[in-house]
Protein backbone atom coordinates (compact mmCIF):
# COMPACT_ATOMS: atom_id res chain seq x y z
CA UNK A 1 0.00 0.00 0.00
CA UNK A 2 1.50 3.37 -0.93
CA UNK A 3 2.28 5.57 2.07
CA UNK A 4 -0.14 8.31 0.94
CA UNK A 5 -3.09 5.89 0.87
CA UNK A 6 -5.62 6.08 3.70
CA UNK A 7 -7.47 2.91 2.68
CA UNK A 8 -9.31 0.13 4.52
CA UNK A 9 -8.95 -0.93 7.25
CA UNK A 10 -7.52 2.39 8.33
CA UNK A 11 -9.34 5.61 7.53
CA UNK A 12 -12.52 4.36 5.88
CA UNK A 13 -13.84 2.62 8.99
CA UNK A 14 -12.83 5.46 11.29
CA UNK A 15 -15.04 8.11 9.67
CA UNK A 16 -18.71 8.57 10.57
CA UNK A 17 -21.19 11.41 9.95
CA UNK A 18 -22.42 13.24 13.05
CA UNK A 19 -25.33 14.96 11.29
CA UNK A 20 -27.15 15.00 7.98
CA UNK A 21 -26.24 18.54 6.95
CA UNK A 22 -24.56 18.96 3.55
CA UNK A 23 -21.03 20.12 2.90
CA UNK A 24 -21.06 23.86 2.24
CA UNK A 25 -19.03 24.17 -0.95
CA UNK A 26 -19.00 27.97 -0.58
CA UNK A 27 -17.43 27.75 2.88
CA UNK A 28 -14.08 29.47 3.37
CA UNK A 29 -12.17 26.60 4.96
CA UNK A 30 -12.35 23.12 6.45
CA UNK A 31 -12.37 23.16 10.25
CA UNK A 32 -10.70 20.45 12.30
CA UNK A 33 -11.96 20.77 15.86
CA UNK A 34 -9.28 19.01 17.92
CA UNK A 35 -10.88 17.50 21.04
CA UNK A 36 -9.23 14.25 22.13
CA UNK A 37 -6.33 13.66 19.73
CA UNK A 38 -3.85 16.37 20.71
CA UNK A 39 -1.20 15.71 18.08
CA UNK A 40 -0.37 16.38 14.45
CA UNK A 41 1.27 13.01 13.75
CA UNK A 42 -0.71 9.82 13.12
CA UNK A 43 -3.94 11.70 13.73
CA UNK A 44 -6.62 10.14 11.55
CA UNK A 45 -9.04 13.03 12.04
CA UNK A 46 -6.39 15.47 10.87
CA UNK A 47 -5.53 13.21 7.94
CA UNK A 48 -9.17 13.16 6.91
CA UNK A 49 -9.47 16.92 7.33
CA UNK A 50 -6.39 17.50 5.15
CA UNK A 51 -7.73 15.16 2.47
CA UNK A 52 -11.13 16.89 2.48
CA UNK A 53 -9.59 20.38 2.43
CA UNK A 54 -7.49 19.44 -0.57
CA UNK A 55 -10.44 17.82 -2.32
CA UNK A 56 -12.53 20.96 -1.83
CA UNK A 57 -9.67 23.30 -2.62
CA UNK A 58 -9.90 24.97 0.81
CA UNK A 59 -7.40 25.86 3.52
CA UNK A 60 -7.53 23.96 6.82
CA UNK A 61 -7.92 25.50 10.27
CA UNK A 62 -7.01 23.38 13.30
CA UNK A 63 -8.87 24.69 16.33
CA UNK A 64 -8.47 23.55 19.92
CA UNK A 65 -10.25 25.00 22.92
CA UNK A 66 -10.27 24.46 26.66
CA UNK A 67 -13.05 25.54 28.98
CA UNK A 68 -13.90 25.10 32.68
CA UNK A 69 -17.05 23.03 32.20
CA UNK A 70 -15.66 19.51 31.74
CA UNK A 71 -16.09 17.10 34.64
CA UNK A 72 -13.44 17.59 37.35
CA UNK A 73 -11.78 20.51 35.53
CA UNK A 74 -8.66 21.25 37.58
CA UNK A 75 -5.14 22.65 37.51
CA UNK A 76 -3.58 19.23 36.85
CA UNK A 77 -5.56 18.48 33.71
CA UNK A 78 -5.55 22.08 32.47
CA UNK A 79 -1.77 22.30 32.72
CA UNK A 80 -1.21 18.99 30.91
CA UNK A 81 -3.39 20.17 28.03
CA UNK A 82 -1.96 23.70 27.89
CA UNK A 83 1.68 22.62 28.03
CA UNK A 84 1.09 20.28 25.09
CA UNK A 85 -0.78 23.03 23.23
CA UNK A 86 2.25 25.29 23.62
CA UNK A 87 4.39 22.64 21.95
CA UNK A 88 1.85 22.20 19.15
CA UNK A 89 1.78 25.93 18.53
CA UNK A 90 5.57 26.05 18.34
CA UNK A 91 5.66 23.24 15.77
CA UNK A 92 2.65 24.16 13.63
CA UNK A 93 4.36 26.61 11.27
CA UNK A 94 7.24 24.20 10.63
CA UNK A 95 4.73 21.52 9.66
CA UNK A 96 2.76 23.86 7.44
CA UNK A 97 -0.49 23.84 9.41
CA UNK A 98 -2.57 26.59 10.98
CA UNK A 99 -3.23 25.86 14.68
CA UNK A 100 -5.09 28.08 17.12
CA UNK A 101 -6.04 27.69 20.78
CA UNK A 102 -8.79 29.44 22.74
CA UNK A 103 -8.89 29.34 26.54
CA UNK A 104 -12.27 29.97 28.12
CA UNK A 105 -11.53 31.01 31.67
CA UNK A 106 -15.01 31.50 33.15
CA UNK A 107 -18.17 29.49 32.73
CA UNK A 108 -20.04 32.53 31.43
CA UNK A 109 -17.32 33.43 28.88
CA UNK A 110 -17.97 33.12 25.13
CA UNK A 111 -19.44 29.66 24.52
CA UNK A 112 -19.94 29.76 20.76
CA UNK A 113 -16.47 30.02 19.26
CA UNK A 114 -16.76 26.70 17.42
CA UNK A 115 -20.27 27.61 16.24
CA UNK A 116 -19.03 30.84 14.67
CA UNK A 117 -16.16 29.05 12.99
CA UNK A 118 -18.49 26.33 11.72
CA UNK A 119 -20.82 28.92 10.21
CA UNK A 120 -18.01 29.92 7.85
CA UNK A 121 -16.69 26.40 7.22
CA UNK A 122 -17.30 24.03 4.35
CA UNK A 123 -17.05 21.05 6.67
CA UNK A 124 -16.23 20.33 10.32
CA UNK A 125 -14.10 17.32 11.23
CA UNK A 126 -13.66 16.35 14.88
CA UNK A 127 -12.47 13.48 17.05
CA UNK A 128 -14.68 10.51 17.92
CA UNK A 129 -14.19 9.66 21.58
CA UNK A 130 -16.73 7.94 23.86
CA UNK A 131 -15.68 9.33 27.26
CA UNK A 132 -14.68 12.61 28.96
CA UNK A 133 -17.93 14.17 27.77
CA UNK A 134 -16.62 14.48 24.20
CA UNK A 135 -19.28 12.32 22.52
CA UNK A 136 -22.06 14.27 24.21
CA UNK A 137 -20.49 17.64 23.38
CA UNK A 138 -20.04 16.63 19.75
CA UNK A 139 -23.63 15.43 19.47
CA UNK A 140 -24.99 18.72 20.84
CA UNK A 141 -22.83 20.72 18.46
CA UNK A 142 -23.67 18.58 15.43
CA UNK A 143 -27.41 18.90 16.16
CA UNK A 144 -27.30 22.69 15.97
CA UNK A 145 -24.65 23.06 13.23
CA UNK A 146 -25.80 24.11 9.77
CA UNK A 147 -22.86 22.40 8.06
CA UNK A 148 -21.81 18.78 7.77
CA UNK A 149 -19.97 17.40 10.82
CA UNK A 150 -17.82 14.28 10.58
CA UNK A 151 -16.22 12.36 13.44
CA UNK A 152 -13.03 10.34 13.08
CA UNK A 153 -11.68 7.79 15.57
CA UNK A 154 -7.92 7.91 16.20
CA UNK A 155 -7.73 6.24 19.62
CA UNK A 156 -7.34 2.63 18.48
CA UNK A 157 -4.66 0.99 16.40
CA UNK A 158 -7.22 -1.27 14.74
CA UNK A 159 -10.34 0.75 13.84
CA UNK A 160 -12.93 0.29 16.56
CA UNK A 161 -15.71 0.05 13.98
CA UNK A 162 -14.48 -3.42 13.03
CA UNK A 163 -15.99 -4.68 16.30
CA UNK A 164 -19.67 -3.89 15.83
CA UNK A 165 -20.83 -5.67 19.00
CA UNK A 166 -19.70 -5.51 22.60
CA UNK A 167 -16.85 -7.93 23.26
CA UNK A 168 -16.99 -9.82 26.53
CA UNK A 169 -13.36 -10.57 27.27
CA UNK A 170 -9.82 -10.10 26.04
CA UNK A 171 -9.90 -13.62 24.68
CA UNK A 172 -12.79 -12.77 22.34
CA UNK A 173 -11.41 -9.53 20.96
CA UNK A 174 -7.72 -10.49 20.82
CA UNK A 175 -7.79 -12.67 17.67
CA UNK A 176 -9.98 -10.13 15.85
CA UNK A 177 -7.56 -7.32 16.63
CA UNK A 178 -4.36 -9.18 15.89
CA UNK A 179 -5.73 -10.39 12.55
CA UNK A 180 -5.57 -6.75 11.41
CA UNK A 181 -2.65 -5.52 13.49
CA UNK A 182 0.12 -5.84 10.90
CA UNK A 183 -1.90 -3.87 8.35
CA UNK A 184 -2.99 -1.29 10.90
CA UNK A 185 0.60 -0.71 12.00
CA UNK A 186 1.79 0.22 8.51
CA UNK A 187 3.12 3.78 8.66
CA UNK A 188 1.25 6.42 6.71
CA UNK A 189 2.98 9.58 5.55
CA UNK A 190 1.48 12.75 7.01
CA UNK A 191 1.45 15.86 4.87
CA UNK A 192 0.42 19.49 5.14
CA UNK A 193 -2.71 20.81 3.40
CA UNK A 194 -2.09 22.25 -0.07
CA UNK A 195 -3.82 25.56 0.60
CA UNK A 196 -2.41 27.80 3.32
CA UNK A 197 -4.48 29.96 5.68
CA UNK A 198 -3.81 33.59 4.74
CA UNK A 199 -3.20 36.29 7.30
CA UNK A 200 -6.36 37.99 6.15
CA UNK A 201 -8.44 34.87 6.83
CA UNK A 202 -6.75 34.20 10.18
CA UNK A 203 -7.30 37.77 11.29
CA UNK A 204 -11.00 37.70 10.44
CA UNK A 205 -11.97 34.67 12.54
CA UNK A 206 -13.40 36.61 15.51
CA UNK A 207 -11.67 34.57 18.21
CA UNK A 208 -9.58 35.51 21.22
CA UNK A 209 -6.73 33.07 20.61
CA UNK A 210 -4.26 32.51 23.42
CA UNK A 211 -0.70 33.45 22.46
CA UNK A 212 0.94 30.27 23.68
CA UNK A 213 4.43 31.56 22.93
CA UNK A 214 4.24 34.26 25.60
CA UNK A 215 1.41 33.17 27.91
CA UNK A 216 2.19 32.56 31.58
CA UNK A 217 0.45 29.20 31.91
CA UNK A 218 0.47 29.24 35.71
CA UNK A 219 -1.18 32.64 35.78
CA UNK A 220 -3.68 31.70 33.09
CA UNK A 221 -4.71 28.55 34.96
CA UNK A 222 -5.08 30.54 38.19
CA UNK A 223 -7.60 32.77 36.40
CA UNK A 224 -9.71 29.79 35.32
CA UNK A 225 -12.90 28.84 37.14
CA UNK A 226 -11.78 25.31 37.95
CA UNK A 227 -10.81 23.09 40.89
CA UNK A 228 -7.52 24.50 42.18
CA UNK A 229 -7.23 21.87 44.92
CA UNK A 230 -5.79 19.32 42.45
CA UNK A 231 -2.28 20.60 41.76
CA UNK A 232 -0.03 20.28 38.75
CA UNK A 233 2.30 17.26 38.87
CA UNK A 234 5.88 16.80 37.75
CA UNK A 235 5.14 14.63 34.69
CA UNK A 236 6.07 16.71 31.63
CA UNK A 237 3.49 17.08 28.89
CA UNK A 238 3.81 17.02 25.11
CA UNK A 239 5.06 14.89 22.26
CA UNK A 240 8.73 15.40 23.06
CA UNK A 241 8.17 14.15 26.61
CA UNK A 242 6.10 11.22 25.36
CA UNK A 243 8.81 10.18 22.90
CA UNK A 244 11.47 10.49 25.57
CA UNK A 245 9.46 8.31 27.93
CA UNK A 246 8.82 5.77 25.16
CA UNK A 247 12.53 5.59 24.32
CA UNK A 248 13.49 5.15 27.98
CA UNK A 249 10.92 2.39 28.42
CA UNK A 250 11.98 0.50 25.30
CA UNK A 251 15.65 0.75 26.25
CA UNK A 252 15.37 -0.08 29.94
CA UNK A 253 12.23 -1.96 31.03
CA UNK A 254 10.80 -3.55 27.89
CA UNK A 255 13.44 -6.31 27.52
CA UNK A 256 12.39 -7.64 30.97
CA UNK A 257 8.84 -6.32 30.95
CA UNK A 258 7.03 -9.46 32.11
CA UNK A 259 9.23 -9.56 35.21
CA UNK A 260 9.44 -5.86 36.03
CA UNK A 261 5.83 -4.85 35.35
CA UNK A 262 4.60 -6.63 38.49
CA UNK A 263 6.74 -4.67 40.96
CA UNK A 264 5.18 -1.38 42.11
CA UNK A 265 8.47 -0.35 43.69
CA UNK A 266 10.18 -0.42 40.28
CA UNK A 267 9.51 3.14 39.13
CA UNK A 268 10.85 2.48 35.64
CA UNK A 269 9.41 -1.01 35.17
CA UNK A 270 6.18 0.03 33.43
CA UNK A 271 5.69 2.27 30.42
CA UNK A 272 3.95 5.16 32.24
CA UNK A 273 2.60 6.26 28.85
CA UNK A 274 -1.11 6.23 29.73
CA UNK A 275 -1.48 10.03 30.20
CA UNK A 276 0.14 10.66 26.82
CA UNK A 277 -2.10 8.07 25.20
CA UNK A 278 -5.21 9.39 26.92
CA UNK A 279 -4.70 12.94 25.68
CA UNK A 280 -3.63 11.70 22.26
CA UNK A 281 -0.19 13.28 22.51
CA UNK A 282 1.27 10.10 21.02
CA UNK A 283 -0.43 7.38 19.01
CA UNK A 284 -0.70 3.80 20.21
CA UNK A 285 0.48 2.65 16.78
CA UNK A 286 3.71 4.61 17.17
CA UNK A 287 4.21 3.06 20.60
CA UNK A 288 3.61 -0.45 19.24
CA UNK A 289 6.02 0.01 16.34
CA UNK A 290 8.70 1.33 18.69
CA UNK A 291 8.28 -1.64 21.02
CA UNK A 292 8.51 -4.14 18.17
CA UNK A 293 11.55 -2.38 16.69
CA UNK A 294 13.26 -2.39 20.07
CA UNK A 295 12.90 -6.01 21.19
CA UNK A 296 11.04 -7.84 18.42
CA UNK A 297 7.44 -8.93 18.12
CA UNK A 298 7.75 -12.04 20.29
CA UNK A 299 9.57 -10.33 23.16
CA UNK A 300 7.02 -7.50 23.10
CA UNK A 301 4.03 -9.87 23.28
CA UNK A 302 2.93 -9.06 26.84
CA UNK A 303 3.21 -5.31 26.37
CA UNK A 304 1.40 -5.47 23.02
CA UNK A 305 -1.39 -7.48 24.61
CA UNK A 306 -1.95 -4.69 27.13
CA UNK A 307 -1.56 -1.92 24.55
CA UNK A 308 -3.79 -3.55 21.93
CA UNK A 309 -6.07 -6.22 23.44
CA UNK A 310 -6.92 -4.66 26.79
CA UNK A 311 -6.84 -1.03 25.70
CA UNK A 312 -9.07 -1.63 22.69
CA UNK A 313 -11.34 -3.96 24.67
CA UNK A 314 -11.99 -1.02 27.00
CA UNK A 315 -12.65 1.24 24.02
CA UNK A 316 -15.10 -1.30 22.63
CA UNK A 317 -16.85 -1.43 26.05
CA UNK A 318 -17.31 2.33 26.25
CA UNK A 319 -18.43 2.54 22.63
CA UNK A 320 -20.87 -0.36 22.64
CA UNK A 321 -22.24 -0.22 26.19
CA UNK A 322 -23.87 3.12 27.08
CA UNK A 323 -23.87 2.09 30.77
CA UNK A 324 -20.10 1.71 30.96
CA UNK A 325 -19.93 3.95 34.07
CA UNK A 326 -22.75 2.16 35.91
CA UNK A 327 -23.24 -1.20 37.58
CA UNK A 328 -25.78 -1.86 34.82
CA UNK A 329 -22.84 -2.20 32.46
CA UNK A 330 -21.75 -5.42 34.21
CA UNK A 331 -22.69 -8.94 33.03
CA UNK A 332 -25.68 -10.81 34.52
CA UNK A 333 -23.61 -13.15 36.71
CA UNK A 334 -22.16 -10.15 38.54
CA UNK A 335 -25.61 -8.78 39.32
CA UNK A 336 -26.69 -12.18 40.60
CA UNK A 337 -23.76 -12.49 42.98
CA UNK A 338 -24.01 -8.86 44.15
CA UNK A 339 -27.70 -9.33 44.93
CA UNK A 340 -26.85 -12.40 46.97
CA UNK A 341 -24.11 -10.65 48.98
CA UNK A 342 -25.27 -7.02 49.14
CA UNK A 343 -26.03 -7.24 52.87
CA UNK A 344 -22.87 -9.10 53.88
CA UNK A 345 -21.04 -7.33 56.74
CA UNK A 346 -18.18 -5.15 55.47
CA UNK A 347 -14.76 -5.17 57.14
CA UNK A 348 -14.78 -1.36 57.27
CA UNK A 349 -16.80 1.66 56.14
CA UNK A 350 -15.09 4.73 54.70
CA UNK A 351 -16.61 7.87 53.30
CA UNK A 352 -15.56 9.27 49.95
CA UNK A 353 -13.67 12.03 51.74
CA UNK A 354 -11.74 9.52 53.88
CA UNK A 355 -10.84 7.51 50.80
CA UNK A 356 -9.87 10.53 48.76
CA UNK A 357 -7.63 11.86 51.53
CA UNK A 358 -6.01 8.41 52.05
CA UNK A 359 -7.30 8.12 55.62
CA UNK A 360 -8.04 4.41 55.80
CA UNK A 361 -6.58 1.95 58.30
CA UNK A 362 -4.67 0.20 55.50
CA UNK A 363 -1.24 1.78 54.85
CA UNK A 364 -0.74 0.00 51.53
CA UNK A 365 -4.03 1.27 50.13
CA UNK A 366 -3.25 4.76 51.43
CA UNK A 367 0.08 4.61 49.63
CA UNK A 368 -1.67 3.87 46.32
CA UNK A 369 -4.07 6.77 46.84
CA UNK A 370 -1.18 9.03 47.77
CA UNK A 371 0.69 8.00 44.62
CA UNK A 372 -2.40 8.98 42.65
CA UNK A 373 -2.72 12.32 44.42
CA UNK A 374 0.96 13.17 44.12
CA UNK A 375 1.74 11.95 40.60
CA UNK A 376 -1.57 11.64 38.74
CA UNK A 377 -1.17 7.87 38.31
CA UNK A 378 -1.04 4.58 40.22
CA UNK A 379 1.20 1.67 39.31
CA UNK A 380 -0.90 -0.85 37.36
CA UNK A 381 -0.53 -3.59 39.98
CA UNK A 382 -1.50 -1.29 42.84
CA UNK A 383 -4.40 0.13 40.83
CA UNK A 384 -6.02 -3.32 40.97
CA UNK A 385 -5.61 -3.54 44.76
CA UNK A 386 -6.79 0.09 45.04
CA UNK A 387 -9.98 -0.62 43.11
CA UNK A 388 -10.80 -4.03 44.52
CA UNK A 389 -10.41 -2.94 48.14
CA UNK A 390 -13.07 -0.26 47.93
CA UNK A 391 -15.68 -2.95 47.25
CA UNK A 392 -15.10 -4.15 50.82
CA UNK A 393 -15.39 -0.72 52.42
CA UNK A 394 -18.69 0.70 51.18
CA UNK A 395 -22.22 -0.27 52.13
CA UNK A 396 -23.29 -0.79 48.53
CA UNK A 397 -21.44 -1.86 45.39
CA UNK A 398 -22.86 1.13 43.55
CA UNK A 399 -21.25 3.49 46.07
CA UNK A 400 -17.90 1.77 45.56
CA UNK A 401 -18.14 2.27 41.80
CA UNK A 402 -19.08 5.94 42.15
CA UNK A 403 -16.24 6.58 44.61
CA UNK A 404 -13.64 4.93 42.38
CA UNK A 405 -14.75 6.78 39.26
CA UNK A 406 -14.77 10.08 41.13
CA UNK A 407 -11.27 9.63 42.55
CA UNK A 408 -9.81 8.38 39.30
CA UNK A 409 -11.43 11.07 37.13
CA UNK A 410 -10.45 13.84 39.51
CA UNK A 411 -6.85 12.90 40.31
CA UNK A 412 -5.56 10.72 37.47
CA UNK A 413 -4.00 12.19 34.36
CA UNK A 414 -5.38 9.17 32.50
CA UNK A 415 -8.81 9.53 34.12
CA UNK A 416 -11.98 9.89 32.06
CA UNK A 417 -10.48 7.40 29.60
CA UNK A 418 -11.99 4.20 28.16
CA UNK A 419 -9.20 2.21 29.83
CA UNK A 420 -10.00 3.84 33.18
CA UNK A 421 -13.63 2.73 33.03
CA UNK A 422 -12.64 -0.70 31.77
CA UNK A 423 -10.09 -1.12 34.56
CA UNK A 424 -12.45 0.01 37.31
CA UNK A 425 -15.27 -2.18 36.04
CA UNK A 426 -12.86 -5.13 35.86
CA UNK A 427 -12.63 -4.81 39.65
CA UNK A 428 -16.37 -5.63 39.74
CA UNK A 429 -16.13 -8.59 37.35
CA UNK A 430 -16.28 -7.05 33.89
CA UNK A 431 -14.26 -9.03 31.30
CA UNK A 432 -13.80 -11.76 33.94
CA UNK A 433 -15.51 -15.01 34.95
CA UNK A 434 -17.10 -16.17 38.21
CA UNK A 435 -14.73 -17.37 40.92
CA UNK A 436 -15.37 -19.19 44.20
CA UNK A 437 -17.98 -17.73 46.59
CA UNK A 438 -16.70 -15.50 49.39
CA UNK A 439 -18.35 -12.95 51.69
CA UNK A 440 -18.93 -9.55 50.04
CA UNK A 441 -17.03 -10.63 46.92
CA UNK A 442 -19.53 -13.30 46.06
CA UNK A 443 -18.06 -14.89 42.93
CA UNK A 444 -16.20 -11.73 41.88
CA UNK A 445 -12.43 -12.28 41.76
CA UNK A 446 -10.96 -11.19 45.11
CA UNK A 447 -7.66 -9.48 45.83
CA UNK A 448 -6.21 -9.20 49.30
CA UNK A 449 -4.01 -6.35 50.47
CA UNK A 450 -2.49 -8.76 52.98
CA UNK A 451 -1.29 -11.08 50.20
CA UNK A 452 0.42 -8.18 48.46
CA UNK A 453 3.06 -8.12 51.19
CA UNK A 454 4.24 -11.55 49.99
CA UNK A 455 4.50 -10.51 46.33
CA UNK A 456 6.65 -7.36 46.41
CA UNK A 457 8.25 -4.91 48.82
CA UNK A 458 4.95 -3.44 49.99
CA UNK A 459 6.61 -1.81 53.00
CA UNK A 460 9.00 0.00 50.71
CA UNK A 461 6.08 1.15 48.58
CA UNK A 462 4.33 2.44 51.71
CA UNK A 463 7.40 4.33 52.87
CA UNK A 464 7.77 6.02 49.52
CA UNK A 465 4.20 7.28 49.19
CA UNK A 466 3.13 7.69 52.82
CA UNK A 467 6.18 9.75 53.67
CA UNK A 468 7.53 7.57 56.44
Amino acid sequence: MPPESYAFPLLDLRVAPANAQPINTTGEFVLYWMQSTHRFEENWALRHAVAEADRLGKPLIIHQGLDPTYAHANDRIHHFILANARELAARAAKLGVHYQFVLRRRRDDDRRVVDRLAARAALVVTDAFPTAGIAERTARFAARATVHVTTVESHAIVPAALMVNEEWAARTIRPKLFAHLEHALQPVRDRAPRHAVTRTLAGSLDIDALDLRTADLVAEIARCEIDHAVPVVAMPSGRAAALARLDAFCTDALPRYEERRSDPTDAEGSSRLSPYLHFGQISAAEVARAAIASVGREAATKFLDELVSWRELALNFTLRNPRFAQLKGLPPWVHETMAKHKDDPREAHYTLEELEQALTDYPLWNAAQNELRQTGAIHNVMRMYWGKSVLLWTRRYGDALKHLIHMNDRWALDGRDPSSYGGIQWCFGKFDRPWGERPVWGSIRSMSLERAYKKFDARGYERRWNGR
